[in-house]
């Protein structure tokens, strides 16, 4: 069914109206997976069929939508949240308001301070939602209205060579890091898991999804490694690796608290499998308690961590590229710009 593009009497209502599709559509079409509660996101759909009344209602049903396993999707409700936050305090009336110089003003005092990635993705969401709206409007008479949202000529994007570099830990600050995670005053159940997931993550380099999705049966012991097969994005298979004097004390002692459901390595209290954000809280924390400042502190600078110091020691890129489980190799580049011997070669020049 199909619906007039100011659907409802306001532009608040209209605007939560389209957003509830959208989203609901966009749960359904992306990877379903790493799901872990598949009846409490058929209640998700539900109540995004039924809609909502404000924003703020809104965004705690995306936080659980991530929290279930379906973790992208704020890639496109952020920027949509963003856009409707704007739009209010603009005193929109119509949905048709919005065109591609208002979306361009959006996008440049929305994110002047944000990576290109960053902006790349709210651009993304714009013209997927607006497309979407293209295809699925229709009033009483048949007609159609379409926003045809582009955004091609925005300038907002500085190209590769506006790309941050991520920040990382260097040796020494990653041995006050080790220290400061066995020191960390955790609960005495949950110790020996966070200590084993932050351990698993900066030793293999696992993303964080990867990390809380390990199952039992995807970890082996070698004679003195662990051997752990990780499925990454789009489904892809890889295998990692990890010294077992690494991590064993605090695996055995996981074990005997462990009562998680569907054979997941790592859960809450409760049996539930553990929320990036919540793992990102406590690497913030641990780093603070160390006294380590980076400018970005979550559980992704783990990984980069380790994809800066194994190019570091062993100058092999595609070596890189395998253990991250990057699809194209210019994804893994970016770590040779820490190749301190390589650009004191430059200081030889004159």
């Amino acid at each position: 069914m199909k619906y007039d593009v100011d659907c409802e009497n306001t532009f608040h209502k209209s605007f939560l109206f389209w957003l509830s599709r959208f989203i609901r559509n966009k749960i359904t079409s992306l990877s379903n997976r790493n799901v872990t509660d598949k009846e409490r996101l058929a209640a998700i759909i539900h109540k995004l069929v039924i809609g909502f009344e404000n924003i703020e209602e809104f965004k705690l049903l995306v936080k659980e939508v991530r929290n279930i396993g379906i973790n992208s999707i704020h890639v496109y409700f952020i920027p949509l949240e963003k856009l409707f936050d704007f739009m209010m305090t603009y005193g929109s009336k119509s949905l048709k308001e919005i065109d591609e110089e208002l979306l361009s003003d959006f996008l440049a005092s929305q994110t002047s301070n944000l990576s290109d990635a960053t902006k790349k993705n709210y651009r993304i969401a714009l013209i997927s939602f607006f497309g979407y709206i293209d295809k699925q409007n229709e009033d009483e008479k048949g007609n159609k209205y379409r926003f045809g949202i582009e955004l091609k000529n925005w300038g907002g994007l500085g190209g590769k060579s506006g790309t941050k570099l991520p920040s990382f830990m260097k040796k020494e600050e990653v041995s006050r890091f080790l220290e400061a995670i066995q020191n960390y005053d955790f609960d005495s159940k949950i110790a020996a898991r966070n200590r084993l997931i932050l351990k698993t993550i900066l030793y293999t380099g696992i993303r964080v999804s990867e990390a809380i999705n390990i199952k039992m049966k995807d970890f082996t012991k070698d004679d003195d490694m662990f051997i752990y097969q990780i499925r990454g994005k789009g489904n892809k298979p890889r295998v990692v690796m990890i010294k077992a004097n690494n991590i064993q004390r605090d695996l055995n002692e996981w074990l005997e608290y462990r009562c998680c459901e569907d054979e997941y390595l790592f859960c809450n209290q409760k049996g539930k499998v553990l929320t990036q954000a919540y793992i990102s809280r406590i690497v913030e924390k641990i780093l603070l308690s160390a006294g380590i400042r980076k400018e970005k502190n979550g559980a992704h600078m783990l990984r980069h961590t380790f994809a800066t110091l194994l190019y570091q020691n062993s100058k092999d890129l595609v070596l890189v590229q395998e253990s991250l489980g990057h699809a194209d190799i210019n994804t893994s580049r970016i770590y040779t710009h820490f190749d301190k011997d390589r650009l004191k070669k430059t200081t030889d020049i004159f």
